[in-house]
Formats: structure tokens, C-alpha cells, sequence
């Protein structure tokens, strides 16, 4: 199981503390820019449905585990809830709303005929045999029973879970459906492998859309990437293949860190060499020969050009903010910088490609590849990433345009945008009754 372990040993930083007062003030300040209505936002305020489950599991050596998982569906007014699963000692119900609520905004930025949701169990993988994973996933995908489906919610990969974790779930839930249903489930998870119905390019979806941020950001300012130097948060899918675009277009890494190390080389890092070691040393960066090994807590202020947290929500706090010399963040993860970070930020005039915008790239094949299951059809690599383009080139430009032409930073602008396109929905359709 190629899972990537990440935890929030970092300087300080509880994860999920304040990250739902976060996205309710990113929210409320867009809301009352664009003079939303009061009573949508008082149904955007909330979450439409939260699921909590504790559900025991047989452990390897016959004893019981109870765990809890967490499902919250914020948002359907343009479609399916959809959002991913992840599995880490973070997760709490606070932090799941939060980040149900980031989806519901990021699939309608993409223009995606998709809500909101997410969720997860709050566990550390790492503590668990592959086969304990495997009936945890399956447990779970049981205890949610109909609480997700093809047409109703979609979960996804998030962080710890990967597209082993996905055909377990699809696996599970088409098993217990009635049998004419089952032909047609198929698509009540995304991000499964290519030999069930996965999309070709899916495990490089969210890192190929951050570096695509990043190479549209610097061809406004009529810049390239060769030569820029960068850093990176989290090593895992993300990260790498961010990493890995923007060093073929000739960026260099100078920075990683993960749970187990922070990693520093001013000559540059090789991405590929770094990727090799990950993958025989647990998926951990510590101990890679070819970096100096630095204090946790300067990573953020190292002299680079572009800053990528791409691991955890609330990594760039007002305890750090005011030393980053970077002038570019791309936020690979959800939630990495809290709002008061984000004053200092602006205020000394670092650009922050929001995340709702930056790491849609893995949403948007997602919805690739309920397309494809729906249709019957099988894509190539390059249909995918060609796809992924030319619809982030529409989310990218929409949102630069409407940052430029109201004098308001991307964040704003890309909630703006969002908010919009479901208030019309909300305006057209009426209420219920």
C-alpha cells in the first residue's frame, strides 16, 4: 500500500484548531462583497448533513478497536456531494465541516456540477498492519451504507488514503448492494486504481494543477520557471508531482518537509533522487544524503522564490508569517495559511494562489473519472492532462482577471466567483416548499 504518512509535528501547530472560523471569514468577507443575499448565506453557513460513526474492528491479533469516522456533506445545490477521505489523528468534526466547505467552493470555482463534503477517521495509519487498513475501510464503507453512492456522495482520496483505499471502499460498497445495482456503482469513489475503472493521470491530478497555477501565475507577470527555487511541504502525492513538473521546467527545489525532517540544499535537491529514497525509507524524507538537515522551525523563512505547503491545514500561522520571503505561496494542501497569517502576508505583498484554485486539479479528474465510468469510456494520460488544462486555464484566468479588475487579492476573488455560480443556482431552483 503506497500510503503517505503525515503528521503535525511541526512547530506548534494544532491542525484543525480554527479552521472552521477560517473558512466562515473567507466566506462572510466574499459573501458581503458581492452583497449576497442574507438568507443564502445563512444555508451556506451551514453544513446540510454530519455524520458521526463508531464502528469496532478485529485487530490482527484478535483484539477489538472501536474507531470513529466522520462524513459531512456541506453543500448539493449544483450536484453530488464530493470531497475526500482521509485517515489521520486530526480529524474531528470541526475540522471536516471546514473542509466540506472548502469543496463546496472549489467545485464550483471549477465549475464541476458538484457540492461539497469530507471526512475521514481520526486514526494514524501508521500504527495499523495493511490488513487491519483493509477491514477498517471496509467497515467503515459499510457503517456509511447509503450515506454515499454514485448520484448522492462521492468520496476520494485525501491524506493517508490513496487509490488502494478506494477500491477497498468500491469494492465494499458494490458487495452489499442489491445485485442488479452493482454494475453501476462503480463510480461512488474516485481516484480508484486504472484497473477498476480509475482515470489514467489521477494520482498526479493535484500536483499537475499546482504547478500549472504556478507556471499561469508567473506568465502573467511575464515571467518562466527556469531558475525560480522553490519549497515544499509534505512529500507525498502532492508534493511530488508539483515538485516534479516544476523541475522539468527548470525550477529548483531547495527546501522539503515532512513529519520526519526538514531537508535543505541551496544547489538544489534532486526531486526524482528524493522520490527514490522516500519510497525504500516508509515514505520519509529524514536521513536523505543529499541535504542538510535544518530546524523545523525555519523552514518557512528559507530564501526561495515560491513556498508550496502541500501536507496540512494551519502550517503558515501568525507566528511565522512575517519571516517568509518568499513572494509566491501555492497552497497544494486545504487551509494551510490561517487568516491572520494571511493579513501579514498580503500586507507585505506575497501573492497566495488560494487553495480552492491551486489544488483543484485532483477534483477535477475526479469528475473525469465519474465521467468516464458513467460513460463507458477509458482515457489516455495525455486526454487527461490536456483536459486538466484547458479547464484550469478557465478557472485561472476568471479568477486572475476578476482579482485584477476589482483590486482585491486571488482568495477573494475565487470566492467570489464561486459563491456566485451557486447563488444562481440557489435564485433559479427556490427553496423547498
Amino acid at each position: 500500500m503506497n500510503t503517505t504518512f503525515i503528521n503535525d509535528k511541526k512547530p506548534g501547530v494544532k491542525v484543525s484548531q480554527g479552521m472552521m472560523e477560517n473558512v466562515l471569514e473567507q466566506f462572510t468577507d466574499a459573501a458581503q462583497y458581492i452583497n449576497l443575499h442574507l438568507d443564502i448565506q445563512k444555508i451556506l453557513k451551514i453544513t446540510n448533513n454530519e455524520i458521526v460513526i463508531h464502528f469496532p474492528v478485529k485487530m490482527d491479533d484478535g483484539t477489538v478497536e472501536v474507531f470513529t469516522g466522520y462524513r459531512v456533506q456541506h453543500n448539493n445545490a449544483l450536484g453530488p456531494y464530493k470531497g475526500g477521505l482521509r485517515y489521520h489523528p486530526t480529524v474531528d468534526i470541526d475540522a471536516a465541516r471546514a473542509l466540506a466547505m472548502w469543496m463546496t467552493w472549489k467545485t464550483s470555482l471549477a465549475g464541476l456540477p458538484f457540492g461539497g463534503g469530507k471526512g475521514g477517521i481520526q486514526l494514524d495509519p501508521s500504527n495499523y498492519s495493511i490488513t487491519e487498513l483493509e477491514r477498517i475501510t471496509r467497515r467503515f464503507t459499510y457503517a456509511l451504507g447509503d450515506n454515499i453512492g454514485p448520484d448522492h456522495d462521492i468520496p476520494a482520496p485525501d491524506v493517508n488514503t490513496n487509490s488502494q483505499t478506494m477500491a477497498w471502499m468500491a469494492d465494499t460498497f458494490m458487495s452489499t448492494r442489491l445485485p442488479a445495482k452493482r454494475s453501476v456503482n462503480q463510480h461512488v469513489v474516485t481516484g480508484k486504481p486504472d484497473g477498476i475503472g480509475g482515470l489514467e493521470g489521477r494520482d498526479r491530478a493535484t500536483g499537475y494543477g499546482v504547478f500549472l497555477s504556478i507556471k499561469k501565475y508567473l506568465k502573467k507577470q511575464n515571467q518562466s520557471l527556469l531558475n525560480k527555487t522553490f519549497i515544499v511541504q509534505g512529500f507525498g502525492n502532492v508534493g511530488y508531482w508539483a515538485a516534479n513538473f516544476l523541475e522539468k521546467e527548470g525550477a529548483v527545489l531547495v527546501g522539503v518537509q515532512d513529519a520526519s525532517a526538514t531537508l535543505y540544499n541551496s544547489q538544489g535537491i534532486d526531486v526524482s533522487s528524493l522520490n527514490d529514497y522516500v519510497n525504500i525509507n516508509d515514505k520519509r524524507i529524514g536521513g536523505f544524503p543529499r541535504a542538510e538537515m535544518i530546524d523545523d522551525a525555519h523552514f518557512f523563512q528559507l530564501d526561495c522564490d515560491i513556498i508550496i505547503p502541500a501536507a496540512l491545514g494551519n502550517q503558515i500561522t501568525e507566528e511565522n508569517a512575517s519571516n517568509i520571503q518568499a513572494k509566491l505561496i501555492a497552497e497544494g494542501a486545504n487551509g494551510p495559511i490561517n487568516n491572520n497569517a494571511e493579513k501579514i502576508l498580503l500586507k507585505n505583498n506575497v501573492t497566495i494562489i488560494p487553495d480552492i484554485l491551486c489544488n483543484s486539479g485532483g477534483v477535477i479528474a475526479s469528475y473525469f473519472e465519474w465521467l468516464q465510468n458513467k460513460n463507458g469510456e477509458i482515457w489516455q494520460l495525455e486526454d487527461t492532462l490536456k483536459k486538466l488544462d484547458l479547464k484550469l486555464e478557465e478557472s485561472f484566468n476568471s479568477v486572475f482577471h476578476y482579482a485584477q479588475k476589482e483590486g482585491i487579492d486571488m482568495r477573494k476573488a475565487a470566492y467570489c466567483i464561486a459563491i456566485k455560480r451557486i447563488e444562481k443556482a440557489y435564485i433559479q431552483r427556490g427553496l423547498f416548499p
